[in-house]
């Protein structure tokens, strides 16, 4: 690892001040630590933001406010989070181990990177890592790579559970800029699709920081489900995965939300399958109409084609899951 300076400011304002051209803010670390032992990351100052950012979680009547550093584990296990918004919950639990989540904070989480494996390898060509230089995942390994809203310069997708679910829920991302004034970014365009720049995953402007995430208040309640497939059962990213909410009155569906992780660089909203259900009964071939119909949207690589039948089945079960637990039907 490359030697730096670190810097633990205790304001937002003092954190800014000492930013520099190559500098990193960090927080939980269990990602960045591993972008600088891996020579991804390189930075000259370190600054640790954890003092100077709030970590309160706030339900408030029009929904509920987390702060960017508020842990995963603080976040999951929240009882009103937990009641409410059990969606992030489940999400949350799906990602990861409990040792990370006891770190990984809710800004961090937002602003990790991709897992593809062409992105950490530095002997190996990626346009995320170093611009230019080639994707190496176009003619190489692509059981992890997207399939939908990719580019001939990236086909990396990104790796959080949580993202996935507060997209669904129509969050927002306030921000602090650096010249003190702060703004709010509707979570489904904080994060970017690749295009000709993908080494730029979100639209954060330069040297701001993430000061909260905020998910309104919604009548999903408990019918909702989070149905995540991997590698193996634990500390593994999605192959794909399924975010589902549905608002339901005596068996018609008022409102429905669907997300995936795994199949793009950001977290990805089935918006024309939300439309169909809209309306329709909570009934499974509604359900498996409203998969295929996202499957559609959806163009494999040559060598991850076996994640189109993958997502169908996973979005069908998360629309079930959501009616499992449901008392309002």
């Amino acid at each position: 690892m490359k030697p730096f300076k670190f810097h633990s400011p205790e304001t937002a304002t003092v954190a800014f001040q000492l930013a520099e051209k190559n500098s990193q803010y960090i927080a939980g670390g269990t990602n960045q630590v591993d972008l600088m032992k891996k020579h991804i990351n390189e930075p000259n100052i370190v600054i640790d933001v954890k003092d100077a950012l709030s970590n309160t979680i706030e339900i408030k009547k029009k929904g509920v406010h987390i702060g960017a550093l508020a842990t995963n584990s603080d976040v999951a296990e929240n009882k009103s989070i937990q009641e409410d918004y059990s969606l992030i919950a489940q999400a949350i639990l799906s990602g990861a181990s409990p040792q990370i989540r006891n770190m990984a904070t809710t800004g961090g989480n937002l602003l990790q990177r991709t897992r593809c494996p062409y992105f950490y390898d530095t002997a190996m060509p990626c346009n995320k890592r170093k611009p230019n230089s080639g994707c190496g995942a176009l003619d190489g390994h692509q059981r992890m790579a997207g399939i939908v809203g990719t580019s001939e310069n990236c086909v990396a997708v990104h790796p959080s559970d949580f993202c996935v679910a507060l997209v669904a829920l129509d969050a927002e991302v306030n921000i602090i800029k650096q010249d003190g004034t702060e703004d709010t970014i509707a979570f489904e365009d904080f994060h970017r699709l690749p295009g000709n720049q993908p080494q730029k995953d979100t639209n954060l402007p330069q040297q701001a920081l993430i000061g909260s995430v905020f998910i309104p208040k919604n009548k999903f309640k408990n019918n909702v489900a989070y149905v995540k497939i991997r590698e193996r059962d634990s500390y593994a990213f999605a192959l794909v995965s399924a975010a589902a909410a549905l608002e339901l009155k005596n068996g018609q569906i008022k409102k429905a939300r669907l997300a995936s992780g795994g199949v793009a660089h950001k977290p990805w909203r089935w918006k024309t399958s939300e439309r169909f259900l809209k309306g329709k009964q909570a009934n499974r071939a509604n359900f498996e109409e409203a998969a295929r119909l996202a499957v559609a949207e959806t163009q494999p690589l040559q060598n991850n084609t076996f994640k189109t039948a993958l997502l169908q089945g996973t979005i069908t079960e998360a629309l079930l899951q959501c009616l499992s637990n449901s008392s309002t039907i």
